[in-house]
Parts: structure tokens; C-alpha cells; sequence
């Protein structure tokens, strides 16, 4: 600043060996030239200032800065994973037990055939020996009834019995009329004639029996 003063005097022409009558007339001018040169360098560090302030920011030159995730998206990322692997684990877990469904299915179907079947080993072995043997008819049927009564045994193991047909009242339930015999020596609609065995366990049928029937004209008549 003092230099650009020193300058100005010059340029006025006002020194320092000069006359005090010329000094007092200048001294009005030099006051305002020197205001007048304060205030441009005033406004002109101002402006530079203001330059300084409207400098765009490095950041905002490159763009807008990329948002991170919130902790609410964070969080049901986390839930949603935590989810699909209880789904996986619970989807392991089904297979797994209806693999294992079917292995007892089929241990408990392999028991029971083998608890139906066993009992008839015996009857096929002494089928197979009767086959073998030599002997009269009368000896071969002796032979066969054994193994029937032999089969029978095993039924009943099985709690399989016989339907009961001669002598008892036909009973369409368990019974398939395939015929009547019209009689009046047995009471009408009693079984007279078994042509197929039937069967059941214990209360349930498995096959009804089939038999012919009597029909009493006199009891009808009645």
C-alpha cells in the first residue's frame, strides 16, 4: 500500500521538499485519491472473497455421492435370509421324515407278510410229500386232509375262520344262495349244501360263503 502512495505523489507532483502553501492545496486531493485507492483495494480482496466462496466444491464436481443402504433394508435382508434357511433346513427335514415314513411302511408290510406266510411253509412241504408218495387213493386222501387240517390251523392263527353253512339259517351277509332244493325234511330257507368255504376275520368278511338252500312248501304255505 505504500508504494501505490508513494506512486500517486509522484504522479501529483507533491514532494517532499515542496512549498507549504502548495502542500495545503494539495492536501484536499491526496485525501481523496487516498480513499478512493484504499476503497478499490477494499473491494477488490471483497471480490476476491466472494470468488473464493463460489468455488465449486471438488465433491460436487464429481456428482452426487451414492446413498448407502438404510439400517431398516439392512435389516430385513438379514430376516429374509434367516428365512430362507429355516425354509431349507424345514424342507431337509420333511424329505428326510418321508423317507423315513416309507422305510417303516415298508419294514411293518414285510413283517406282516412274512407272519402271514410262515404258517403255510409247513402246508407246501407236506403238499410236496404227499406228491411224492406211494400209496392207495384211500392213503392219499388221508394224506390230503391232514394238510387241509394243517391249513386250517394256520388260518386260525391268522384269526381266519370258516362262515358256518350246513345246518344254520341262510343269512344273505354271509351267504350266496347258488340254489334251493325244495324239501320237507329241513325247515325252509335253511342250508342244506356247502359248494364254497367262506370266510372272515374275526367279524370281517373276506368272502361269503356259497350254498344251496332248502324251500319247505308247507312252511311257505304257512
Amino acid at each position: 500500500m505504500r508504494s501505490g502512495w508513494d506512486k500517486m505523489t509522484r504522479w501529483a507532483g507533491i514532494g517532499h521538499n515542496g512549498s507549504d502553501v502548495k502542500g495545503k492545496r494539495t492536501d484536499g486531493m491526496v485525501d481523496e485519491m487516498k480513499d478512493t485507492l484504499e476503497q478499490e483495494q477494499a473491494e477488490g480482496t471483497v471480490g476476491k472473497i466472494e470468488a473464493g466462496m463460489e468455488t465449486p466444491h471438488p465433491e460436487a464436481e464429481t456428482g452426487p455421492e451414492k446413498p448407502t443402504e438404510s439400517a431398516e433394508l439392512v435389516q430385513l435382508r438379514g430376516e429374509r435370509d434367516q428365512l430362507l434357511d429355516r425354509l431349507a433346513r424345514l424342507q431337509a427335514e420333511f424329505d428326510n421324515a418321508r423317507k423315513r415314513e416309507a422305510r417303516e411302511k415298508q419294514d411293518v408290510r414285510e413283517y406282516t407278510v412274512g407272519n402271514t406266510v410262515e404258517p403255510f411253509l409247513g402246508v407246501m412241504d407236506n403238499f410236496r410229500l404227499a406228491l411224492r408218495a406211494e400209496g392207495s387213493l384211500e392213503q392219499l386222501k388221508g394224506g390230503v386232509e391232514l394238510i387241509l387240517k394243517q391249513m386250517e390251523e394256520a388260518l386260525r392263527g391268522l384269526q381266519v375262520t370258516a362262515v358256518e353253512t350246513v345246518g344254520t339259517q341262510f343269512d344273505p351277509r354271509v351267504h350266496e344262495a347258488l340254489g334251493s332244493v325244495e324239501t320237507v325234511e329241513y325247515p325252509d330257507h335253511q342250508v342244506i349244501e356247502e359248494i364254497r368255504r367262506g370266510y372272515k376275520i374275526r367279524e370281517k368278511l373276506l368272502r361269503p360263503a356259497m350254498v344251496k338252500i332248502a324251500v319247505n312248501p308247507a312252511q311257505v304255505n304257512d
